[in-house]
Formats: structure tokens, C-alpha cells, sequence
């Protein structure tokens, strides 16, 4: 006797995944290749505006936006705003979890970063504020620090990106909502 297999229903979160994971994927091949060639936005306020836009407006919207899409499709061409607002958060959130997760195996691997990281930070500071006094400089750097720990910013990312996929969603889902005709 076959056994008959019903497909698994598919949720907004679960089509999302796949979307939030290549988005996590992008933001770590963007850091790999700045740390590989060395290109720091810091020491170059221009990379810094691309990265941050990128980062901010642009990839989370695109993938929010195809996410939200892809269920629409699963869906039979229906998405109501709460799915979008499941996929977009879904999205950034997986997408910041594997960033979160790539960071702290990076500082694990290279702990020296952090080290190098605040040795930029101290110099760009001292040269944008060259009258900060030293003891300014250090209550300044021992904040820039802890949020570089892994155990901060980890939480912290994901919080940001959350937010960040929250706002996004709602745009998206303002775009792409269309919902299933109720029959009484």
C-alpha cells in the first residue's frame, strides 16, 4: 500500500528563510571583501554612505520585497499585509542571525580585528576632533568597544535589523498586499 504524501504547507516565514539567508550571505561577502582590500569606511566616508545604504534601505527592501512576492506567488497570487509583515521580519531577522553568527566566528578566528578596528576608530576620531581631550577620547572608544564585542553587538544587530525589517515590511506589504476575496 503507497503511502499517500500530502505537500507541506508553506508560511510566510518558511519562504522567507531562503531570502533572509542570501541577504545574511551578501552582507558577509560585503565585509569579507572590505577587510580582504582593506577598504574601510571609516577612513573613507564615501564606501561608508554606499555600505550604509545598501545595508539600510537597499537590500533589505529588495529582499522583502522578493520575499513578499514569492509567497504572494506560493499563494496563488494572495498576500495580506500581516503575511508581508511575517516575511519582511523573518527576512532581516535570519539575514542579521547569519551576519551575527559569520561575526562572531570571524573574531574568534581573527582576534586581532577588534584590536586593529579601535586603532581606526582612535585615529579618524583624534583627526574629525582634534580637541577632544584624552580622557574624552577614551570614554569614547570604550563605548565604540563594546560594541564591537560579538556578545553586544550580536543582540544588537538583530534588534537593528528587525527594526529595520519591521519598517521595510510595512512598505512592502502597503506595494504588494492583495487579499483573498471573502465568499459568504
Amino acid at each position: 500500500m503507497s503511502e499517500v504524501k500530502t505537500p507541506a504547507i508553506k508560511t510566510p516565514a518558511s519562504i522567507a528563510a531562503v531570502y533572509g539567508l542570501f541577504f545574511g550571505l551578501i552582507m558577509i561577502l560585503e565585509f569579507m571583501l572590505s577587510y580582504t582590500l582593506n577598504i574601510d569606511p571609516l577612513e573613507n566616508p564615501a564606501v561608508g554612505w554606499v555600505m550604509n545604504l545598501l545595508n539600510y534601505l537597499f537590500l533589505p527592501f529588495v529582499f522583502i520585497m522578493l520575499a513578499c512576492n514569492a509567497y504572494k506567488k506560493y499563494n496563488n497570487g494572495f498576500i495580506s499585509f500581516g503575511q508581508c509583515i511575517k516575511a519582511g521580519v523573518t527576512t532581516a531577522f535570519l539575514a542579521a542571525l547569519a551576519y551575527g553568527v559569520f561575526y562572531f566566528v570571524f573574531t574568534l578566528i581573527f582576534p586581532e580585528f577588534i584590536d586593529e578596528a579601535m586603532d581606526k576608530v582612535a585615529r579618524v576620531t583624534m583627526r574629525n576632533s582634534p580637541d577632544l581631550t584624552q580622557e574624552q577620547l577614551d570614554m569614547s572608544l570604550s563605548w565604540v568597544r563594546k560594541f564591537m564585542e560579538p556578545m553586544l553587538t550580536i543582540p544588537f544587530t538583530l534588534v537593528m535589523y528587525t527594526i529595520i525589517g519591521l519598517i521595510h515590511s510595512f512598505i512592502v506589504g502597503a506595494i504588494v498586499k492583495k487579499d483573498q476575496p471573502q465568499f459568504n
